[in-house]
């Protein structure tokens, strides 16, 4: 396996927050305290949740999607733009077109989640559908070539990277703040850009922190990949985290993943369902079910390790309808 993009370095992800300015906001970082709280990580633990639900457009994806885009050449901005996604890539893409002044063609699967679809429309997005998540990249690749959009990855290279990395910058920025050091970082894995890109920011801040990346059983291709040795792909998907759901994994966010991710946790979907109905009651959060992996991981086969530990627990994002989301808590065991 042959990685060209090299590792990022904290002045560039330092500037990667500056170029994006106020296109995307410094989510907060909130600290979790009460009974609850105590009893996931012990008396002397402390937890932090990194809100990054509170995004525009309600992902940490924006990030990415502008890094990438705002490194376009006025030509290639001009023609546009194409992406493929279950939905929170593909809303940010269009959301960046517009605020960037251009168009985006995005290519999302007919079962999306009709919030997400009407997000993209919202923008202006033109919408692709196509039958599942195999067949979305071979059709954005002929748009990509037929129209000559430029195609904004989801999950991987150094620009896509640099972006998601800013979410690591702010959280061990804020946290220094409130409290020295963390011990530990749990961040969910899709791709792997959002997991490479905090830990990388996570590791050239505070090396000896230990960073955790969570996928759903159902859709375990970092797993598989970082027992392989390369990048591996998965034919078949089966999880309620549709936005973790990821086909196949890249070689430069594997590349970071296993350079900088100490350890990979599995979880269910019992488990994200749990831990969507602890973040609304305990934190009055609304999250979708990769926003609760992270949590999920918590309070399931993390618990007993990370008691006493100062933890930070990114809560990745939102884009969910009342009704699904009252149809998954209801159904948690």
């Amino acid at each position: 396996m042959v990685v060209s993009d090299p590792i990022p370095t904290l002045d560039q992800i330092k500037e990667t927050k500056q170029i994006l300015g106020d296109l995307v906001a410094e989510t907060p970082v909130w600290p979790w305290t009460g009974d609850v709280a105590s009893s996931l990580v012990g008396e002397s633990g402390r937890l932090f949740l990194k809100l990054e639900l509170f995004q525009v457009t309600g992902t940490f994806k924006p990030r990415g999607a502008l890094s990438n885009m705002l490194a376009l050449g006025p030509e290639d901005l001009e023609r546009g733009v194409t992406a493929v996604s279950a939905g929170n890539h593909a809303i940010a893409v269009s959301y960046a077109a517009k605020v960037l002044g251009t168009n985006a063609k995005v290519v999302m699967p007919r079962n999306a989640n009709r919030l997400r679809i009407e997000k993209c429309k919202k923008y202006g997005a033109e919408i692709v559908f196509v039958d599942d998540v195999h067949s979305a990249f071979e059709t954005v690749g002929r748009i990509e070539r037929a129209e000559r959009r430029s195609f904004i990855h989801p999950y991987e290279g150094l620009r896509t990277v640099l972006g998601t990395a800013t979410v690591g910058l702010e959280l061990m920025s804020q946290v220094a703040a409130l409290e020295s050091s963390l011990d530990a970082v749990i961040v969910p894995i899709g791709g792997g850009g959002l997991c490479a890109g905090i830990a990388t920011a996570v590791k050239l801040m505070q090396p000896e922190c230990t960073v955790y990346g969570v996928e759903p059983e159902g859709a375990d291709s970092m797993h598989r990949s970082f027992a392989s040795g390369r990048p591996e792909a998965l034919d078949k998907l089966d999880t309620i985290a549709d936005s973790l759901a990821a086909p196949h994994v890249e070689p430069y966010s594997f590349s970071l993943c296993r350079r900088f991710v100490d350890e990979l946790v599995l979880i269910d979907d019992a488990g994200m369902k749990r831990a969507m109905g602890l973040l609304f009651e305990e934190m009055k959060l609304a999250t979708e079910p990769a926003g609760a992996a992270a949590t999920a991981a918590l309070i399931g086969p993390l618990r007993e390790r990370l008691a006493g530990k100062r933890v930070g627990v990114v809560v990745c994002g939102s884009n969910i309808d009342l009704a699904t989301f009252t149809e998954l808590i209801q159904s948690s065991d």
